[in-house]
């Protein structure tokens, strides 16, 4: 995963991101490595015929945050009242002005009322179901653009396998390699997980486990709110294949090749390949990505920004992460679905716990982490994106899932909730799409999560129909959608 400094790695339709270090291998190698010189310009005319992409927001992303709120916050509870709606229908929650004139929050986010100059707000995400109304294949959909093949008749999923589509972290890593020696994609503080399916959607599936994220998962229960300070290097669960054993093995057959075969290192002799290694080497020496991981170099007062909690300090966790380097964090909501306690699945007791529980915890964490980014440049160049795998019933008491809920518990609801984004060229102080007068569809400018991913990848400067490989060596997009440009300045 660390990569040698220099132009992006690129898969056959990436023909925007030009020749890469590994082409260079290839044809100063050939022999050896069975690439001719004519296959080589055989592959860049393939790669002419693929499409280009462009326009507004494109490569302005150098990073991204994902704080993913797993379980399906309620839209009608939190960015999206309808004070106006049906007893049955609108929240218990008073609403509130935000900074933006004419648009409500309800009173349990009274920060990021504060701040919403800085984000675009997305009334209108929305996906016909077709068997997603459970937690895991919302996620699956979610974190890879693609739906599974099997799904259980409860809606559960198998557990993960190299056969899965790549969660797109993964896939940007892959693409985009780190020009410098830091952790490539870091997943915290635990795994996706719904039921006894733990971590699907979030591997790299059939790219092979060299593009899985680092995995930082503290020790401590999902009410531990003080885990997070005692993160421990060990805790950061490091595969070999692709740290310093991996390093290690491709140092030594870096110098094999350069004994045997002086014209591969004529060829990359520009690419400062020794220094490169040298670098990458040191990185588990330098304490780089220790440091990133130390919370206690922060001031008190940074800290308390973010709140003193599991998801705070994880923001603010991620937040260094970017600092330091590293591409892709994706920060995952600390207590699991279907439970009880600070959990957004809300099928009963859904004042007290939104209230007391998730919601402030998501208000002081996200205003945060938007605040010192905004406050250190850092939202130039890295892409906020906050969102769960759908939103709420918004009849209380309906089940829509095959759920009991309570007279003020919510279902699951796909058809209409809200996300939050920002940064990398995204629009300031804006809604987009609006949804009905009940929050159950969208009005106008519907977006669906693989098009929400089609707009990552665009912001990376790659285009969402990319080709990859799977485990059959079948061409595979990395995501059938567009990006929605409206989202950008």
């Amino acid at each position: 995963m660390i990569r040698i400094p220099g132009q992006r790695g690129k898969d056959l339709c990436d023909s925007h991101l030009g020749m890469t270090r590994r082409d260079v291998l290839r044809v100063g190698g050939s022999g050896m490595l069975g690439l001719t010189l004519g296959g080589m310009f055989e592959m860049q005319a393939q790669a002419a015929k693929a499409k280009k992409g462009g326009g507004a927001g494109w490569g302005k992303a150098k990073s991204v945050i994902l704080m993913y709120l797993q379980g399906g916050p309620s839209h009608l509870d939190l960015w999206d009242p309808k004070p106006n709606a049906p007893t049955n229908v609108k929240s218990v929650f008073a609403p509130i002005k935000t900074k933006i004139p004419g648009v409500n929050f309800t009173e349990l986010l009274p920060n990021l009322a504060k701040v919403n100059d800085k984000f675009t707000m997305m009334r209108s995400v929305s996906y016909t179901p077709n068997g997603l109304f459970n937690h895991t294949a919302a996620i699956y959909q979610m974190m890879t653009g693609y739906t599974t093949d099997k799904v259980s008749p409860s809606g559960q999923l198998e557990p993960p396998s190299p056969k899965d589509f790549p969660n797109f972290g993964s896939n940007i890593t892959r693409l985009q390699p780190q020009e410098e020696p830091m952790l490539p994609f870091v997943m915290l503080p635990r795994p996706l997980q719904e039921s006894n399916v733990i971590g699907k959607g979030g591997s790299a599936g059939f790219l092979g486990k060299a593009y899985d994220p680092y995995t930082l998962y503290p020790a401590g229960g999902d009410m531990d709110m003080g885990k997070m300070d005692r993160i421990k290097i060990d805790d950061l669960k490091m595969r070999p294949e692709v740290f310093s054993h991996r390093l290690r093995r491709r140092a030594r057959l870096r110098d094999s090749i350069n004994e045997a075969m002086p014209d591969i290192d004529k060829a990359v002799a520009k690419f400062n390949l020794n220094e490169y290694y040298d670098q990458a080497l040191n990185l588990i020496v330098s304490g780089r990505a220790r440091n990133a991981f130390d919370l206690k170099q922060e001031k008190d007062k940074t800290r308390d920004l973010y709140g003193r909690n599991t998801f705070g300090q994880s923001c603010l966790l991620a937040r260094r992460l970017v600092e330091a380097g590293t591409r892709v964090v994706e920060v995952v909501w600390p207590k699991v679905a279907n439970s009880d306690n600070h959990s957004w699945d809300v099928h009963q007791g859904l004042e007290a716990r939104m209230k007391n529980q998730s919601a402030p915890m998501l208000d002081q964490g996200l205003s945060g982490l938007l605040t010192d980014m905004d406050e250190r440049g850092l939202l130039d160049e890295t892409l906020v994106l906050c969102v769960g795998e759908f939103g709420r019933s918004p009849q209380k008491g309906l089940s829509t899932s095959g759920n009991n809920n309570s007279a003020t518990g919510r279902d699951h609801w796909p058809y209409c909730y809200t996300g939050v984004i920002a940064g990398a060229g995204i629009k300031r102080g804006n809604v987009f799409g609006k949804s009905d007068k009940t929050g159950s569809a969208p009005d106008t400018d519907p977006i669906h999560p693989t098009e929400l991913l089609a707009t990552i990848y665009h912001a990376f400067g790659i285009h969402p129909g990319t080709i990859v490989h799977n485990h059959l060596n079948q061409p595979r997009e990395l995501v059938k959608a567009e990006a929605q440009l409206k989202l950008f300045a």
